[in-house]
């Protein structure tokens, strides 16, 4: 097994999420803000920002998937994550992330998933990243088109929180991407 890949950017520290960050991952996923276009509840109690360490970390000893945790440079504390799950057989993966809403607007997300999609393509070499998104998160539409994907609809296709729902797919291609914090 690889070691965990930790990557900086101007502002950021892309890292593992460790036991110590559960506060914080915990006051992310507790804002209903948040959560609402996540296929999750709002978290309620501290096990479960534990339990989301414990399942992230498992997720890349196994090789399914890699999530970054995003944290400030200038105190290392957590503020969000990112990352991929693996389609190893189309050389491909999905990517993942959250932020919390009072760092929103800033760029702090631009930041973050270029330097992943960057790793992903030039050191993982993957052929292409998807992204899936509920139809009224316009903020997250709006990230993935200035990063360079194309985006195309699904009728239904995620049922969480007891209904059904249309979700865009977006994709990226390692020839279509866009290089914005090289």
């Amino acid at each position: 097994m690889l070691a965990f890949p930790h990557l900086k950017t101007k502002r950021l520290i892309l890292r593992p999420a460790t036991q110590a960050d559960a506060e914080a991952i915990f006051t992310v996923f507790s804002d209903p803000k948040v959560t609402q276009f996540h296929n999750l509840d709002t978290f309620t109690h501290l096990d479960e920002a534990i339990e989301v360490i414990e399942r992230r970390s498992k997720g890349f000893e196994s090789g399914y998937g890699i999530r970054w945790g995003i944290a400030r440079q200038q105190d290392n504390c957590l503020i969000g994550s990112c990352g991929f799950t693996w389609d190893k057989e189309a050389n491909a993966a999905e990517v993942g992330y959250e932020l919390a809403s009072q760092f929103w607007q800033q760029g702090i997300m631009s930041e973050a998933l270029s330097a992943i999609l960057q790793y992903g393509f030039e050191t993982i070499g993957i052929q292409y990243v998807i992204a899936e998104v509920m139809l009224e998160n316009v903020a997250s539409k709006k990230l993935l088109q200035k990063l360079g994907f194309h985006q195309g609809k699904w009728k239904q296709h995620g049922f969480w929180k007891g209904q059904y729902h249309d979700l865009e797919q977006f994709i990226l291609t390692k020839d279509n991407q866009v290089r914005l914090f090289s």
